[in-house]
């Protein structure tokens, strides 16, 4: 076999290998990133230009977040935060608007502690999203309540919604502070 026949069949062999290793990377990245922000990723790549901008998004989340300083909480914040979630609920019962804007409020102080910036809710969302995005809906629509009901419109049912959303969201918060969560109790 001449050397121009070995390289018709080894170049094609080679850029085929380039190509299939390039597709198994991308691959593998994508399955990395749907399994780390759930149903996040879905949403974001609905909301991008195309599948590469959204994973582009999700990836400089992820380095933004491996910037922070996440830091579990230690036991004695733990036990006070549940106490607090526990005095939220009582409120609920005479006071439900009140208590959902003081859930809002304690969710807010828990991601403080835990090291989270919360400089605005857009980018509370995007730094939860890398470690908590199977929970992220349940924030969206506990803030969507509050938003309403600071606007007296939201109806006994939605408040009550709102703070199981809330819930769902600090137990795991809460839960990944160290140690395993005590279920706050609605």
């Amino acid at each position: 076999m001449s050397t121009g026949t070995l390289l018709a069949i080894i170049i094609p062999i080679v850029v085929v290998v380039a190509l299939a290793a390039v597709a198994l990377s991308l691959m593998t990245r994508r399955r990395h990133l749907r399994e780390r922000f759930g149903p996040e990723y879905e949403r974001t790549v609905q909301g991008a230009d195309s599948r590469m901008a959204a994973e582009r998004e999700l990836r400089q989340r992820e380095r933004r977040h491996d910037s922070l300083e996440i830091k579990p909480l230690p036991s004695a914040s733990r036990d006070r935060y549940t106490r607090e979630w526990t005095s939220i609920q009582q409120e609920f019962v005479d006071q439900p608007e009140d208590a959902v804007h003081d859930a809002d409020r304690l969710v807010t102080s828990l991601m403080h502690d835990r090291g989270y910036p919360t400089e605005g809710f857009e980018q509370q969302m995007k730094d939860l999203s890398v470690e908590h995005g199977r929970t992220l809906e349940h924030y969206r629509a506990a803030h969507e309540v509050e938003s309403v009901s600071t606007r007296s419109r939201a109806t006994t049912e939605q408040l009550r919604g709102a703070m199981v959303h809330y819930r769902a969201l600090f137990d795991e918060l809460l839960a990944d502070g160290g140690g395993r969560a005590q279920p706050a109790r609605s």
